[in-house]
């Protein structure tokens, strides 16, 4: 039996996109009560499946695959330039494909207009009317105002027309940060991404012990799911659970409730960190109170070994940080050297806390990975800021092995500049096994 919050959910999801919804028409429509209808339509926006726009409502729209994820729709670059809508409402669903500046003369510009394209334009009229006669939305900035006849022509397209109060630079720039962003996330390995779906191994609570040897001993894993008549998540059951129970025993008497579990939504490094620190090989996978599958070790060690070896699309934080460093074997002891570059530090021009964690992260990586370690991640990191870096300072981070075992080392990391010691750190890592502990 279905809730009434999964029942919206399922309603929102089978509207027609660009059909607008609203707390009071989903309550009178199925009979539930507005929170529960505005909880259910925050869910749907978290999910991509609607937009929330001032002055206009909650739209439906397309749900952006992760391939496209790079793509705006038009409801979206309202939100971002902060802008209003003048017409064309009917077609805020649609997807930006690329935006045109109109700073040309009007032959040259119909070169660069096509369906799906942005034109971002201040007071000319002209310009306004042609790029929405070939299929173009257009956004006007400055704060400018357009004539009827303009936003009869957009609700007869159904093309958006936008004001936003912003200069024509200012406005592409807040849109081409908001595309890099997201190509930044299309790089970004999610759970759902690896999720192992069907067949999935699950129990349930009124099944015996007997039931559950039985199926571990057919799929391998130790660590099991229990799910209860709807399909959420009640419980998990391991092999120490049930190590002095009898056979006929129900299951609920020893599975261990409210278990640790991710969603879809979780990053698989989120997900490793949890393996890791709980000591567990296999974690569910729960949307919405619902389980929708599993990840095992196995499943993250090769996902992040395969994300390790893709080339970057766009530059994250980490990556402008290191990208002037290079590895230097010949120094004795030096793992990383190059200079601070401006971006690097602070408001008083010193290298700032955070670049200085990430190269001390990734010296001490690189350290264990010449010491032929596992794949390890990074579980405590003591600094001790002796002296500030100023920008432009080469600065070479020295990493050395203090103590390591099967499953964890100590680094002790050094950074210098001109010869002096100006930072120290001690890094702990764990190393995330292939084959856990299977209790």
């Amino acid at each position: 039996m279905t809730t009434k919050h999964e029942r919206i959910l399922e309603y929102i999801q089978n509207l027609q996109v660009g059909e607008r919804i609203s707390v009071r028409g989903i309550a009178r429509d199925l009979g539930v009560s507005e929170g529960t209808a505005y909880r259910a339509i925050k869910e749907a926006e978290l999910r991509g499946w609607v937009s929330s726009i001032d002055r206009i409502g909650t739209v439906r729209i397309d749900r952006q695959e992760k391939r496209d994820i790079e793509r705006l729709t038009f409801a979206e670059v309202v939100g971002i330039v902060e802008g209003t809508v003048l017409g064309g409402r009917d077609g805020l669903h649609k997807t930006l494909q690329k935006f045109v500046i109109g700073a040309m003369q009007l032959p040259d510009i119909v070169r660069y207009i096509s369906p799906g394209s942005l034109m971002l334009v201040g007071n000319r009229e002209q310009v306004q009317r042609l790029s929405l006669e070939h299929g173009a939305a257009v956004l006007i900035t400055g704060g400018f105002e357009a004539s009827e006849e303009v936003q009869r022509l957009a609700n007869e397209r159904q093309l958006p027309l936008l004001s936003s109060s912003y200069d024509t630079f200012t406005t592409a720039a807040l849109i081409n940060r908001a595309i890099y962003d997201r190509l930044i996330k299309k790089d970004i390995l999610y759970v759902e991404d690896i999720v192992v779906r069907h067949p999935l191994a699950t129990l349930h609570p009124e099944q015996t012990v007997r039931d559950y040897l039985s199926l571990v001993e057919s799929t391998g894993h130790a660590r099991v799911p229990v799910i209860d008549e709807r399909g959420h998540l009640v419980g998990i059951l391991t092999a120490r659970d049930v190590a002095e129970a009898r056979p006929d025993a129900r299951i609920e008497q020893y599975m261990r409730r409210n278990p640790f579990f991710v969603t879809p939504q979780s990053t698989v490094a989120s997900a490793a960190h949890r393996m890791v620190w709980e000591g567990i090989e296999l974690l569910p996978v729960v949307d919405q109170r619902r389980l929708v599958g599993v990840v095992s070790r196995q499943d993250v060690i090769k996902a992040l070994q395969l994300m390790s070896r893709q080339p970057q699309v766009a530059e994250t934080l980490t990556d402008l940080t290191l990208r002037g460093f290079r590895e230097d074997r010949d120094q004795d002891g030096g793992v990383l050297v190059g200079d601070v570059t401006p971006q690097m530090t602070n408001a008083v021009g010193t290298l700032a806390t955070g670049p200085l964690m990430t190269l001390i992260e990734r010296g001490a990586m690189l350290c264990l990975e010449r010491s032929r370690h596992g794949d390890m991640r990074v579980e405590n990191v003591t600094l001790y800021f002796l002296r500030p870096i100023s920008v432009d300072g080469r600065v070479a981070v020295k990493a050395r092995i203090l103590d390591s075992g099967r499953r964890f080392a100590k680094v002790d990391v050094e950074v210098y500049e001109q010869g002096q010691c100006m930072a120290k750190a001690l890094l702990t890592a764990q190393t995330l096994d292939r084959i856990g502990n299977r209790g």
